[in-house]
């Protein structure tokens, strides 16, 4: 199974025919730009190209009144002048003879990818259509939360410009506590942005602490992304900060439900270049491709705090992951500015908003020279492994790993550890740094290691030190089971150590963070999600080492879902060391995931017990000054944050 994309060249047809400078913006090169850049990176190329068909009349009045699609129909048949005077009855609307055609086309070829996932024919998918249903696009998607908002079977999650209602669509329903009616109470998750220049930070935060512990609860067999990009960095319509590598990032967190199966419907995005670049990001995510690291600073607003615990307090009678998070009352409300009057910041024809565009082309033109000198590595995932049979169930294109570090080198970093002496300990030895040494010079993006559980400690203290010498400026460890951080490992800032399985919470400093292992799978997210994500996330490091020690207690699909979340915050720069005492087929699915196929399931959602709950606000309350990701709260945000 593959990535889809589905596209039809008549879907260009429809252009603005008169002067409507409101309309202007959404023209047919939005989509051909962003094929051609497909096309210039090799991504089509990669795709598996379905054709887009007609929605039949019966698949559109499943949400239309046979009154519109007949209004639809009529318009193939007018002048551009009856067109016009027919657009003009409606709010930024225009139409076109072809509009009929490309409106069936853009619903077809969704129902299309939706159908080839569903039947197992692709793993996921983007249909580059016209459409206007909202996601992560910047505007309120106000009709998708009409038709489903009292449906128990869909959860719709939207971000928007809201700025207390003085942005369109004007609609009280758009603002958080707007969560959907009678047995559909909490299916309806309405994120509003209260200002303009939200970024990479904010964008994953609202997911870490909004929408992925009510995704996983509600456990979804499927993931419709209405992909807007006016919601990215230059775009005149958002006026937002979110640069290209966020929605890599954003759609490889989706691709944690659902068993991967995501279908992606292009929505907006006006900037043209900002919009192509973005649309390959995602592309790229879907292809299982590591997401770039993300640019910047990883510090939310106040307002997008605000915001999101806002939605967390509306959220949480109808949720137990958000019950179980200690979700506090809003303090600290945003400045507004008076009733029907929008900032001088947000008027697009405004000296700052101007000013702020400029930056935004400019940021945009660094960030895409940035990611082009850093081109991804030509080996996605290398393993070695000690059970040659294992290899047989790895995907194709996984390279087993049969280098090793000179015998030399091996043995002057073994000489401290007394663990390391023996034969089979400095043979994975030699391995692990070998592959270190790969991922640290550009050549794989991740690996696998296998190590005698008698060296796992060792071979970790190594690991570390190899990696901090050969070139890693920060790195996060991430130690499960019975293993001690290395006595002499310095809080200078360059390394994180977070340890699940510790025997009590504790913030030994904040550089040592030790965490006792979840027994419940509401618990075991909670960790990950509130806790290991945001501080991976703040710490931005350049490599991630992942070490399954001796009675690590993770269940195979827990420490694959660690595994895979882990690829993000360095930019898939992970290293897994598995003790040998773990099964095998351990080795495989984490090969899987780091490879980007989906982890499998964690089964039935349970509630976090009361101990996981205090342990886990307990760290956070001891973290949050220093790593902001942690924070969610208004009055957590620091100086320089709002």
């Amino acid at each position: 199974m593959g990535t889809a994309l589905v596209y039809h060249e008549d879907m260009t047809a429809a252009r603005l025919l008169w002067d409507d400078p409101e309309c202007e913006i959404e023209c047919p090169e939005r989509l051909t730009t962003a094929l051609e850049r497909l096309q210039q990176r090799g991504l089509e190329q990669r795709c598996l190209r379905l054709a887009a068909r007609e929605a039949s009349e019966a698949e559109l009045g499943l949400v239309h009144s046979p009154e519109y699609v007949a209004l639809l129909q009529g318009t193939q048949a007018l002048g551009t002048g009856e067109l016009q005077t027919l657009s003009g009855q409606y709010d930024a609307v225009y139409f076109h003879p072809s509009t009929f055609h490309c409106a069936r086309l853009a619903a077809g070829a969704a129902l299309q990818l939706v159908d080839a996932v569903l039947a197992g024919a692709v793993r996921n998918g983007l249909a580059l259509v016209r459409i206007l249903i909202v996601d992560w696009d910047v505007h309120h998607g106000q009709g998708i939360q009409y038709i489903f908002e009292d449906d128990p079977s869909v959860l719709y999650f939207s971000w928007h410009r809201y700025e207390h209602g003085r942005f369109w669509p004007y609609l009280r329903e758009s603002d958080a506590d707007a969560v959907g009616q009678g047995p559909g109470l909490g299916f309806t998750v309405n994120l509003p942005w209260n200002q303009v220049g939200m970024g990479n930070a904010d964008y994953v935060a609202a997911f870490l602490h909004v929408l992925l512990p009510v995704a996983f609860e509600f456990n979804p067999e499927l993931v419709l992304v209405s992909a807007g990009f006016d919601s990215a960095i230059g775009d005149p319509e958002g006026q937002m900060q979110a640069t290209p590598e966020c929605f890599a990032h954003l759609t490889q967190l989706l691709q944690m439900l659902a068993g991967g199966r995501v279908c992606a419907v292009l929505e907006g995005g006006y900037h043209l270049e900002s919009l192509s670049q973005s649309v390959c990001m995602m592309v790229q995510a879907l292809l299982g491709d590591p997401a770039p690291p993300l640019s910047g600073p990883m510090v939310p607003h106040a307002s997008a705090l605000e915001s999101i615990q806002s939605v967390r307090v509306a959220q949480a009678p109808h949720w137990m992951s958000l019950q179980q998070q200690g979700v506090a009352p809003v303090l600290s409300p945003s400045p507004r500015s008076p009733e029907g009057r929008p900032s001088p910041l947000l008027l697009p024809g405004g000296p700052e908003f101007k000013a702020a565009a400029t930056q935004d082309v400019a940021a945009l033109s660094s960030l895409l020279d940035q990611l082009r000198l850093n081109p991804a590595p030509p080996v996605r995932t290398a393993v070695a492994l000690t059970a040659p049979d294992a290899a047989l169930a790895l995907p194709s294109d996984v390279l087993c790993e049969e280098g090793s570090a000179p015998q030399e080198e091996t043995q002057a970093w073994a000489r401290p550890h007394e663990a390391l002496a023996q034969d089979r300990a400095l043979t994975a030895l030699g391995k692990v740094l070998y592959l270190l040494d790969r991922i640290l010079d550009g050549q794989v993006s991740s690996g696998i290691a296998v190590t005698p559980a008698s060296a796992a400690a060792a071979t970790l203290d190594v690991a570390i030190r190899c990696g901090l010498s050969h070139g890693a400026q920060r790195l996060l460890c991430l130690a499960v089971g019975q293993l001690d951080r290395p006595p002499d490992l310095t809080d200078d800032g360059r390394t994180l150590w977070l340890n699940i399985g510790g025997k009590e919470a504790a913030a030994l400093s904040m550089f040592h963070v030790s965490v006792p292992l979840p027994g419940t799978t509401g618990g075991f997210l909670s960790c990950v999600l509130a806790l290991v994500l945001p501080l991976a996330y703040s710490f931005q490091p350049d490599l991630v080492l992942v070490a399954l020690g001796p009675a690590h207690g993770l269940r195979d699909p827990q420490a694959a879902l660690l595994a895979a979340l882990l690829r993000g915050p360095a930019g898939g720069r992970v290293l897994v060391l598995v003790d040998e005492e773990s099964t095998p087929q351990l080795a495989v699915v984490l090969a899987r995931v780091l490879h980007g196929e989906a982890a499998p399931s964690l089964g039935p959602f349970s509630m976090a017990s009361p101990e996981e709950v205090q342990a886990l606000m307990q760290l956070r309350g001891q973290l949050e000054p220093r790593w902001k990701m942690l924070q969610v709260a208004s009055e957590a945000g620091g100086p320089g944050s709002g």
